[in-house]
């Protein structure tokens, strides 16, 4: 009896041991992406990347027991997205491997001795071993499914799925051509050929083969959608600005439109204008919608922020006035149209702004209908025969592919493949708070307190800062991977006694247009540094913080206000983290804008280097961790070099910790490990230790 006793208090200890709060545990989770359902609604299939190795899962209803297609292994670092069923789900278009930097070399952060490419695979669902098709990416499966068109260095290709012939450029275009769309007979193609400082509306006749320009002009045509018969084609025309640069408000400018061109005619008129102020621009706020205009019957569905949040709106293909689908604060971000074409399942923070829940919009009777709310961050809804399939998480629950049972119930699939070392018992649940910044600005954020928190006790704390800046952390775990990781180092750091912040600072995205085109943010002032002054301030008053210890870290914009609030007060902040962060906003500037000459901006110019860290590095005394990859495509590794140096001429101590060969988003799982195990080092020797 005594031995059985032991032998169960072994057991449980070694549960115990096996689902202790760790950075492992945490990010040792497969994270799901690219949720797509067949066109008969009776198969699913998703993308798991496990600890690196990234690959394919379907599930059959009604059971949806899963099912793996792919067997690529280890921690290569090469992505696998644009999932795409064809012949009635049997098989799976993807595209493997990630996309050229400006040398046009693709990621290959382990030095793969073959070089990687990025290329369309197809894959039996009954598990038969998947075979490359040839280079490209973007696939778009023709009405018969019988020919694939992709893009392939800036040109539109296709390549026949029923024979063994090689893919066949489809024609040859100036600029770089995007947004292909098949008419639904399959005779012709639309496409986008940008040109730079304009874009042109194109259309190739696969039986006459020939290239057509329609309704041309000195501004950016994109996002064609076709109607159901295939005579007209819809479009948005924005205004091209020579002078417009990022990282700056955009509250208002020249008015972008809708049009409308009769193919067989040319003939293009003017479907609906934005007004002038609110509106007049069109935000880039749906993050996995491949176009912005949806053809409905007679209806044009189109995305406005005419009161100042991002709702869908419906007009005539005729004009007139447009009607509002989505009332309410908050915003609409993915958007998914029903298998019969009379719907839209679109996931949106209207009624809870810190979640995403999914509706069903119906633009006939412009009615909204819950299909998952409650706690759930929910994201990713494709139809089924069984219900609504979706991605969700919560505040203790990581991403995971669900079946949606009720308003406010889903269930989870592929349940089998949680790891049992994931704690989620031993998670906390951050609450909604607000501080103020030091200009009055309320300014959400979500608040970690360790498990076993106490009255009058003294805590470290950190600070965190998402990147983007167009972004928002949520009370659960993110639905992009970069930002699921964050959230679990937060949740890491409260299990150890940190007092977290996670703070949605202005210029973010999730409270409205103006919030997110704060004044004077970014290149133009550095406004969010009084949101990270604010909450440094909101800390220090604590009881239960050591005002003394409070710590920043981010990556990216993060990053940026990492260095931005070490360099101009590190009286308040002990040290920090700085994950491939932005010093130089003229440096990062011209990373994304090629063309711009700081010597012909100089007012500009010199308002970004005043809104940059660099600006105040003589001021810099506290420690920091420069963590960074060094084929970065969206922040300069030169940005850390350079900080590196000035941090040297200063004699301010940091630490460094560079990936060869990596990417902005980590693509390896062992240096996502890297990285957080470094920073929670270094937090814990110069916060916790230091006396």
């Amino acid at each position: 009896m005594k031995k059985l006793v032991l032998l169960s208090y072994c057991l449980l200890f070694s549960v115990a041991l096996q689902a202790q709060v760790t950075i492992e545990n945490l990010l040792n989770v497969p994270f799901p992406t690219n949720l797509v359902a067949s066109s008969d609604g009776k198969r699913i299939a998703w993308v798991f990347n496990d600890q690196g190795s990234r690959n394919i899962y379907v599930a059959d209803t009604p059971d949806f027991a899963e099912k793996k297609i792919t067997s690529f292994s280890g921690d290569d670092g090469q992505d696998i997205n644009s999932l795409l069923f064809i012949n009635d789900g049997k098989e799976l278009i993807f595209v493997r491997g990630g996309a050229p930097n400006s040398k046009g070399e693709i990621p290959n952060p382990v030095a793969l001795q073959t070089d990687p490419d990025r290329a369309l695979w197809i894959a039996a669902t009954d598990g038969t071993a998947p075979r490359k098709l040839t280079k490209g990416f973007y696939p778009k499966v023709s009405p018969n499914g019988k020919t694939l068109a992709f893009l392939n260095a800036g040109q539109v290709w296709t390549i026949r799925l029923d024979s063994a012939k090689d893919a066949q450029k489809l024609f040859h275009a100036r600029g770089s051509q995007n947004q292909i769309r098949w008419s639904s007979d399959g005779s012709k193609m639309a496409f986008i050929s940008n040109r730079g400082d304009h874009a042109f509306l194109g259309v190739y006749d696969l039986q006459n083969k020939q290239v057509t320009y329609f309704d041309t002009s000195v501004d950016h045509d994109s996002d064609p959608v076709w109607s159901a018969d295939g005579e007209h084609i819809a479009y948005i025309r924005r205004p091209n600005v020579a002078q417009a640069l990022p990282f700056g408000p955009e509250r208002e400018g020249h008015p972008w439109s809708i049009r409308k061109v009769e193919v067989s005619t040319g003939k293009a008129v003017e479907v609906w204008k934005a007004k002038t102020g609110r509106g007049s621009m069109l935000h880039d706020g749906f993050p996995t919608v491949d176009n912005f205009l949806w053809w409905m019957d007679d209806k044009i569905i189109f995305p406005w922020e005419a009161d100042g949040w991002q709702h869908l709106y419906a007009v005539s293909t005729n004009g007139g006035e447009p009607i509002l689908l989505t009332p309410g604060k908050g915003e609409v971000e993915n958007v998914t149209l029903s298998v019969d074409k009379k719907s839209f399942l679109i996931s949106t923070n209207i009624g809870d702004m810190d979640r995403r829940h999914i509706y069903r919009v119906m633009p006939a009777t412009g009615k909204m209908q819950a299909v998952l709310t409650g706690e759930n961050i929910a994201w990713s809804p494709v139809e089924t025969t069984a219900g609504t399939a979706c991605l969700r998480s919560g505040a203790k629950a990581v991403a995971w592919p669900a079946i949606i049972t009720s308003t406010t119930q889903a269930k989870n699939i592929a349940s089998g493949m949680m790891p049992k070392t994931f704690p989620a018992n031993d998670l906390v649940t951050p609450t909604a708070i607000e501080v103020t910044a030091t200009d009055g600005m309320k300014i959400p954020g979500q608040l970690f307190l360790p498990k076993n928190h106490k009255t009058g006790d003294k805590h470290p704390a950190v600070i965190f800062f998402h990147g983007g800046s167009r972004r928002q952390m949520f009370l659960g775990f993110h639905h992009g991977q970069y930002y699921h990781n964050a959230y679990s180092l937060n949740q890491y750091f409260a299990s150890q006694g940190y007092v977290v912040l996670s703070l949605n600072y202005r210029s973010g995205i999730g409270y409205g247009l103006e919030f997110r085109e704060a004044l004077d943010y970014g290149a133009v002032g550095a406004s969010e540094y009084r949101d990270v002054e604010g909450a440094g301030l909101y800390l220090a008053q604590r009881q239960d913080v050591d005002a003394k210890k409070i710590g920043l870290w981010g990556g990216s914009y993060g990053g940026y206000l990492t260095a931005l609030g070490l360099a101009k007060a590190s009286d308040l902040f002990a040290c920090g983290v700085d994950i491939h962060g932005v010093h130089d906003w003229n440096v990062v500037i011209n990373n994304f804008v090629p063309g711009y000459n700081a010597e012909r901006r100089a007012e500009f110019a010199k308002k970004a280097y005043e809104s940059s860290p660099v600006n105040f590095v003589k001021t810099w005394r506290s420690p920091v961790l420069l963590i960074h990859g060094d084929d970065d495509r969206n922040v300069p590794f030169s940005e850390t070099v350079s900080i590196a140096e000035s941090l040297r001429e200063q004699g301010v101590y940091f630490e460094q910790l560079i990936f060869p060969d990596e990417v902005h988003g980590f693509l390896l799982h062992k240096n996502w490990m890297a990285a957080y195990k470094a920073s929670a080092d270094f937090f814990k020797r110069q916060m916790v230790e230091k006396k």
